[in-house]
């Protein structure tokens, strides 16, 4: 089964003035959780969530736990991760979302072809 791990860049929007370029790791594996997606941002804070949260949030406001997806614009995403201590706000240019969920089906489906 094909795991996936493509990269963005997104920007930790914050009450600063200028939002910090920030490298997040999107990951997929079908074989651990295929209906999981993982973003890893730096310092290795790692969030797990529904694919389809994801898939929801990129066209309307979605919300379940401690994360929200929802559109910024006509070419943005917001991401809001709720720990404990802090909350995270991160920005993505909606195509690398999009992307990286086009590689999670057909990592999805080319593990469905091998069985």
């Amino acid at each position: 089964m094909a795991a996936v791990e493509d990269h963005a860049r997104g920007r930790l929007i914050s009450d600063a003035p200028v939002a910090r370029a920030v490298p997040v790791a999107l990951r997929y594996d079908p074989g651990f959780s295929p209906a999981t997606v993982r973003f890893v941002l730096p310092g290795g804070v790692e969030w797990s969530f529904p694919r389809a949260l994801l898939e929801d949030g990129i066209q309307q406001p979605a919300h379940r736990g401690d994360i929200a997806v929802w559109p910024c614009g006509r070419a943005q995403t917001v991401v809001e991760f709720h720990g404990e201590e802090q909350v995270s706000v991160v920005q993505f240019d909606s195509v690398a979302l999009s992307r990286f969920l086009e590689h999670t089906y057909a990592a999805g489906a080319s593990s469905l072809t091998t069985h």
